[in-house]
């Protein structure tokens, strides 16, 4: 556990079990912890359970991305997310041989779909809002992109640490960005119901969600594949799963990370690979 995490939480938790800490903290403070466990939790991964007016009297979250909690009538269910494919791991020749023909294979030809990448205000829909938005789109072996960047609702700012990673700052947004209803037409009819891949993705689906139902627009029926969980099954090498990492490792260049476009353009660079080398499906 990193230790400014570890710092937060026994500033307002008592930890009586290696990873386990208990509290008795206010609303606001639990977000706040949260929202610090979500940002530093790097690979790891981290369970929330706190008291609520509901049927069971509890409900949780989870910082797992193949899992979603779903209150059904005042009762909180897991979701399975992800279906993943069983694939047999180990130090073996394979794993030699997929190396080895990393580069080696044709360039793929036919394969349509969207690569998308939001950057956002925070980490929760509930009170960030979505700032750019970067989509490459491959049809007939033809590429083109979209990229946007959102007006701040009303009352809302960008962070001093997201301006700074980003580059997008409140004057740049009122300047440049669209209204996000605007947007996220312009998104749908840029993607046109094709399978939208992303890096992480379901975090980008949530804002969307949050997005299209504030907005009242329609919502998105396209496929939605996360690539995040898929490089977690196939691939037990890295250091860690953060895109910089996963992309560094599969020689894909980012010139400019937290940019959404380029973000998105990379991360359509490493579906490829992953196609070649182990025969991922969108």
């Amino acid at each position: 556990m990193p230790a400014a995490l570890r710092g937060d939480l026994t500033k307002w938790c008592q930890q009586i079990q290696t990873g386990v800490y208990v509290g008795n903290v206010n609303a606001r403070v639990r977000e706040r912890l949260w929202e610090r466990i979500v940002k530093n939790i790097g690979q790891g991964e981290a369970t929330l359970v706190y008291n609520t007016n509901n049927e069971l009297g509890y409900m949780f979250r989870t910082t797992r991305k193949d899992k979603e909690v779903i209150d059904a009538d005042g009762i909180p269910l897991v979701k399975s997310l992800f279906q993943t494919q069983t694939t047999k791991h180990g130090f073996s020749n394979a794993y030699k041989y997929h190396q080895a023909k990393k580069f080696s294979h044709p360039k793929i030809k036919g394969l349509d779909f969207v690569s998308l990448d939001l950057e956002t205000s925070g980490l929760n829909p509930s009170s960030a809002q979505i700032i750019s938005i970067g989509a490459v789109k491959r049809v007939a072996g033809h590429t083109t992109t979209f990229y946007r960047l959102v007006k701040l609702e009303s009352g809302k700012k960008v962070p001093v640490d997201i301006a700074r990673m980003t580059g997008l700052n409140n004057e740049r947004l009122a300047a440049e960005g669209v209204l996000v209803k605007e947007a996220l037409i312009d998104l749908q009819a840029f993607t046109k119901g094709l399978p939208i891949v992303g890096y992480n993705l379901l975090f980008d689906e949530r804002f969307l969600q949050t997005a299209v139902i504030r907005t009242g627009i329609v919502q998105f029926n396209n496929k939605m594949v996360d690539v995040l969980p898929y490089v977690k099954t196939t691939d037990k090498f890295c250091d860690n799963y953060h895109l910089t990492t996963v992309l560094a490792k599969y020689g894909v260049k980012n010139e400019q990370p937290h940019n959404s476009l380029a973000d998105a353009t990379a991360t359509m660079e490493l579906v490829d690979k992953l196609i070649k080398i182990y025969g991922f499906r969108i």
